[in-house]
């Protein structure tokens, strides 16, 4: 009897052990690759209006003495930013001194900010799922979005919301088992609120309607309302700071027209129908999107487990809430794609384990096959045309149609394979598009900036103001 009880206490060290073993492992791959796919080539010019923007503030940060407190009430060409609270701009102001004054320092700490959320992703699926495979899943479909990629290696303060919100969404989770990670959430909720102010309340709101849902015992704990009082401290204070040093004007532009107004008024002009949002996941989720539809009837089905919920609340909640509002961005959009991703990883766990019971879906190989075939056309278009410029659009077609034609075989075959043609295909086809000079396509819409700034600099007093159109 002693033998076999010793037998099994080992048994589950080395099982615990080897859980860990793998998860570590799998962290840091995961973290390889999304810091290749994020940080490379950052060094094209910014993307006007908003990447500018971040930049020129954080440029006046970093030029300014410490003592000046430009770091606590930045400016924007001299002029008061009011806009959002400057803990990117910050961290941008921060490489700009370690790195000088250009791109790819500009977009550095955003885009390793968005890379870290992967892992953290994954993190949270081992939380909610029982096996690594889901938790796999879903990361890997959230570091092949195109929105997620792109967006993410702006210079931006989308891309670092996700890391904070997926910081939080783990710690919250967490703070089931160990009432010590509610201190973690409260952290991770404060530095959404000092990224995107207002925002931090919506994302923190569906922690909350989670928690109610699946662990309301949580919301009694005076864990959970310590680690949201340590998270809200310096929030408040830069609010305060802001207050006593702007008066009314802080309290009518910084929070009302540039917050809370985007509510109910559309901010320079941004409206669009309720469905706005709906037809940004259709356009730019290929080819995940195929599996997002069955994965959300497979939470509504699960929706008495934990990882059911969390997709449901955290879907229904936020995609509500960003369609009736007024304002409308494509990168609103951003915080619901690691809850996308999640509902895709499920379904195609599910697809993993359940195989030999499942036929293989018809509409699945019938739309990988269409997409193969259109990319195959975009890439033949893009050959017969025949420039240095459109080879590289040539090349990343040329990979899209091959990654699903390919997996749209295996699939016909009922060959498993076709999951990692589709991950490992559509990675590389990412990589071939972010090496591209096409990745931020704005630029091919107006002017190239960097020569007719130096024409103005050149030209021109440096005190002088210049209106460009």
């Amino acid at each position: 009897m002693y033998n076999a009880s010793f037998a099994r206490s080992r048994l589950k060290k080395w099982m615990r052990w080897s859980d860990t073993w793998i998860d570590q492992l799998l962290v840091l791959g995961l973290l390889l690759a999304a810091l290749l796919l994020f940080t490379i080539n950052l060094g094209i010019p910014l993307r006007d209006w908003d990447e500018g923007t971040v930049a020129q503030v954080a440029r006046e940060i970093a030029s300014a003495p410490v003592q000046s407190l430009k770091w606590l009430y930045p400016t924007l060409a001299g002029e008061p930013y009011l806009n959002k609270p400057p803990l990117i701009h910050i961290l941008i102001a921060a490489s700009y001194k370690l790195f000088g004054i250009n791109e790819w320092s500009t977009r550095l700490f955003p885009a390793s900010l968005t890379a870290i959320s992967i892992p953290l992703l994954y993190g949270v699926g081992r939380e909610i799922f029982k096996s690594h495979t889901p938790a796999i899943f879903s990361a890997l479909i959230y570091l092949t979005l195109l929105p997620v990629v792109r967006h993410g290696r702006l210079a931006m303060l989308d891309g670092s919301v996700l890391c904070f919100l997926l910081l939080m969404i783990l710690c919250v989770l967490r703070s089931r088992r160990d009432l010590r990670w509610c201190l973690g959430a409260g952290i991770a909720f404060g530095l959404i609120c000092l990224t995107k102010g207002i925002m931090g309340v919506l994302l923190g709101a569906i922690a909350v309607l989670f928690l109610l849902w699946d662990t309301p015992r949580l919301l009694t704990s005076w864990f959970f309302w310590l680690g949201i009082i340590l998270g809200s401290i310096p929030v408040v204070a830069w609010y305060t700071a802001q207050w006593l040093h702007y008066g009314q004007l802080f309290i009518g532009t910084g929070i009302f027209n540039q917050s809370l107004a985007r509510i109910w008024h559309p901010v320079e002009n941004h409206s669009g129908k309720p469905w706005y949002y709906l037809l940004e996941i259709l356009k730019y989720t290929v080819p995940w999107l195929l599996f997002f539809p069955l994965g959300w009837r497979l939470a509504w089905q699960n929706r008495n487990y934990s990882w059911g919920k969390l997709i449901l609340v955290w879907n229904i909640s936020y995609f509500v809430v960003i369609s009736v509002m007024a304002t409308k961005l494509p990168w609103y959009v951003l915080p619901i794609y690691p809850a996308i991703a999640l509902a895709g990883g499920a379904k195609l766990s599910e697809t993993w384990h359940g195989w030999d019971s499942l036929p293989p879906s018809r509409i699945w190989i019938i739309s990988l096959a269409l997409l193969g075939l259109v990319a195959f056309a975009g890439s033949l278009y893009f050959t017969l045309l025949a420039n240095s410029i459109n080879l590289h659009l040539q090349l990343v077609l040329l990979s899209a149609a091959l990654t699903f034609l390919i997996s749209a075989v295996l699939l016909a075959q009922k060959d498993l394979q076709f999951i990692f043609v589709l991950f490992w295909g559509t990675y590389v086809t990412l990589l071939l598009f972010i090496t591209s000079p096409h990745w931020v396509w704005e630029l091919g819409e107006a002017y190239p900036v960097k020569p007719v700034a130096a024409m103005i600099q050149q030209h021109t007093q440096k005190s002088q103001l210049v209106y460009n159109w």
